[in-house]
């Protein structure tokens, strides 16, 4: 079996206090999080170049931890049948901020998705002024202070953000909103890049100047701040 590598960033987060992983098991849930499908000892052990053995202790760790799930395997010529591994869903993200974002956020995307007419817009400026009303302190010294402002809010939020220095290119590795964003990313989207778009104009700095390519690539949303305007 084939890793089939998704694009878009990861769900939220497991609970690192609650349960402590190595770095090697993590990065085996990381890759468990980032697969389209199943995934069997075999073709994992040759992704991240393990021993199979290797490879089936961290799942098995990750089974017994309630972190992932296994079924049995497709049967394919003779011998025993294998197991097949997936990321449980569910995980309770441990920050309460991320937790009351990501139920205020969703609620206000189903909202959004039964009664508006025009739901990428009204996404949009209802995220604009979700963003303007999370900034605390609007004094931002340059465009640069104000870039990193936003990328630090969006940390807050979940969003897990590896910006350059400058704060003008932004990866987004985690999404609290992930499966309602997979399923309507023409309003979860729309809403986070309001978000984004509010709180950069209330710090100073240009909205019009970012700009969100949801699912750009493996493993994250990509965020521009400073795009020249059109």
């Amino acid at each position: 079996m084939l890793y089939v590598e998704i694009l878009g960033p990861a769900p939220a987060r497991y609970d690192t206090a609650a349960v402590p992983l190595s770095p090697q098991r993590a990065r085996v849930l990381e890759h468990l999080q980032g697969s389209a499908a199943a995934v069997t000892v075999e073709s994992l052990a040759t992704r991240l170049v393990q021993h199979p053995n290797t490879a089936r202790k961290h799942l098995e760790g990750l089974v017994a931890r309630g972190l992932a799930t296994r079924s049995p395997a497709p049967i394919l010529g003779r011998g025993r049948p294998g197991w097949q591994y997936t990321a449980a869903l569910g995980q309770a993200e441990p920050d309460p901020r991320v937790r009351d974002y990501a139920g205020l956020a969703g609620a206000l995307a189903a909202h959004i998705s039964r009664t508006s007419s025009d739901p990428g817009a009204d996404a949009l400026a209802a995220g604009d002024t979700w963003g303007r009303s999370l900034v605390t302190d609007p004094s931002a010294r340059s465009p640069t202070h104000a870039r990193r402002q936003v990328v630090g809010l969006l940390a807050r939020l979940g969003f897990d953000p590896s910006g350059d220095a400058r704060g003008a290119k932004v990866r987004l590795r985690r999404c609290p909103l992930l499966d309602v964003a997979r399923a309507q990313p023409d309003i979860v989207c729309p809403l986070h890049l309001g978000l984004v778009r509010g709180a950069l104009a209330e710090l100073g700095g240009d909205p019009q100047r970012a700009h969100l390519r949801p699912f750009a690539e493996p493993g994250a949303c990509l965020l521009h701040l400073n795009d020249p305007i059109a």
